[in-house]
C-alpha cells in the first residue's frame, strides 16, 4: 500500500534530515554505516516510506541523538506509522492531501469552478465526480462518494478545524446536477454558512480582475507550531505541494487579497440564500 505521509510523518522526516545535515553526514555515509540503501535513507527523510521506529533508533543512535529528544521522535516515528481511516480508501485517495486535511487547524482555500468538497452534497458529488473522473461505471463512482462522506466527517468533530472559503459567484449558478440539485446545494452551503467555524465568502461578478485569476488553491495549517503551512494546489497533470516559507507568504497575500475583493460572510450568505429561491 502507497504510504501517504501525515503532518507528523513530515515532521519526523524533516527532522532526520536536519540531523544528518547537522553531523555533516551525506545520505551514501549514513547507509553505509548502517548498511542500508542510499534510497532507504533518502525516502525517510523525504517521507516517502512509512517509518520504523527501529529503523529511526538505529538513525539517531548515529547522530548521537539523546533522550528526552530520542524518546519524542522514536514516539513521532510510531504516531506517524499509524494508519489513518483514508487508508482504507487507498484507490481513491492520491498523494497526501487527505492525510493532512485532516490533521488541519484551518483550511483556507479559493474556487473558480466548484464547491469546496468537504461542503458538497451527495448528489452534487456525483454529479462532480460522474463528469470529471470518466470513470468505467457505477460502483467506482459511489466507491468515491462512500469516501468522501469519510472525509466530510472531518467537519463533525468537536475539534473542527476552522474552514475559510472563497468561491466565484458563478459557483452558485452553474447547474451542477440539474437545477434541483443545485437548490439542494445551495441550501446546504447556507446551513454549513452558519457554522461558527466556517467563513464563506462570494466573490461577485463585478469585481473584475483579481488575485485569484490564476485559479484555486487551498492551504492548510496545523495547530503544531513546528509545523509550517501547505499551499496545495490540484491539476490534472497531478498535485503540488508547496512548503517554502516565500512560497506560503505568495499564497497566504493571495488568499487575502482574493477574500478582501469578496463580499463578506453575511453579505455572502444572503447572495447564496437568494440564489437558491431564483434558481429555476
Amino acid at each position: 500500500m502507497t504510504y501517504r505521509p501525515t503532518v507528523r510523518g513530515r515532521r519526523l522526516a524533516r527532522e532526520l534530515r536536519r540531523l544528518r545535515e547537522t553531523q555533516g553526514l551525506t545520505l551514501q555515509e549514513v547507509a553505509d554505516r548502517l548498511d542500508w540503501s542510499r534510497a532507504t535513507v533518502s525516502r525517510l527523510e523525504t517521507g516517502q516510506t512509512r517509518p520504523k521506529p527501529g529503523d529511526i533508533a538505529d538513525l539517531l543512535d548515529l547522530y548521537g541523538f539523546p533522550s528526552p529528544g530520542r524518546d519524542a521522535l522514536i514516539n513521532l516515528a510510531r504516531e506517524a506509522g499509524q494508519r489513518g481511516w483514508w487508508t482504507a480508501y487507498a484507490d481513491v485517495f492520491t498523494g497526501s492531501y487527505v492525510a493532512l486535511e485532516d490533521e488541519a487547524s484551518q483550511i483556507r482555500a479559493w474556487d473558480t469552478q466548484l464547491v469546496h468538497g468537504l461542503l458538497q452534497t451527495e448528489d452534487y458529488s456525483r454529479a462532480v465526480i460522474t463528469a470529471g473522473r470518466m470513470l468505467p461505471g457505477p460502483t467506482e463512482i459511489e466507491r468515491r462518494i462512500d469516501a468522501r462522506k469519510a472525509r466530510q466527517a472531518l467537519l463533525d468533530r468537536a475539534e473542527a478545524p476552522r474552514v475559510h472559503l472563497i468561491v466565484d459567484e458563478g459557483v452558485l449558478h452553474r447547474p451542477i446536477g440539474g437545477w434541483p440539485v443545485m437548490r439542494a446545494q445551495l441550501a446546504a452551503l447556507a446551513e454549513f454558512a452558519a457554522r461558527p467555524r466556517i467563513d464563506i465568502q462570494v466573490l461577485p461578478y463585478d469585481t473584475g480582475a483579481h488575485a485569484g485569476l490564476d485559479g484555486r488553491f487551498t492551504i492548510l495549517s496545523f495547530p503544531n507550531p513546528a509545523d509550517p503551512d501547505i499551499a496545495y494546489v490540484e491539476g490534472t497533470m497531478g498535485d503540488v505541494y508547496l512548503e517554502s516559507a516565500e512560497e506560503i507568504a505568495t499564497h497566504g497575500d493571495r488568499f487575502d487579497r482574493v477574500a478582501a475583493a469578496a463580499l463578506p460572510p453575511e453579505d455572502s450568505a444572503h447572495l447564496i440564500a437568494e440564489a437558491a429561491r431564483s434558481s429555476p
